[in-house]
């Protein structure tokens, strides 16, 4: 099951950081991330919009490592980092529930349940 669950999260990796991508070049999605408020991002939203491909891609760095893809399968570090992104995730779930913009709450509360369910398979893998 933890290669599905991999496979799951890094495909919800890559289209979140095309999302992000999108709305930090200025297309007109910006309802579905930062609270839903603007249709296109303010400068400093789509910087925080770059961040998050950054991030996206530690996030998958740290899972394909937690499931021996990459090394540090066993590593202290991996074991607790992947940990916290299945809290970071869990929290997702209450936040984007908690969004303003229906787009948002409709769009990224799935997308959380299923990274943090994902997440927390191949957290407990070992």
């Amino acid at each position: 099951m933890t290669p599905l669950a991999l496979a799951v999260a890094l495909t919800l990796l890559a289209g979140l950081s095309l999302l992000q991508v999108l709305v930090a070049c200025g297309l007109p999605y910006g309802r579905f991330v930062w609270g839903g408020g603007h249709r296109v991002l303010p400068t400093r939203l789509r910087i925080g919009s770059a961040v998050s491909v950054v991030l996206y891609g530690g996030f998958a760095a740290l899972l394909l490592a937690r499931t021996g893809v990459l090394p540090g399968r066993e590593s202290g570090f991996v074991v607790v980092a992947t940990w916290v992104l299945f809290a970071y995730f869990a929290v997702g779930i209450v936040m984007n529930l908690a969004s303003r913009s229906r787009a948002e709450r409709w769009t990224m509360t799935p997308a959380c349940v299923t990274l943090a369910a994902a997440t927390l398979v191949v957290a407990t893998s070992g």
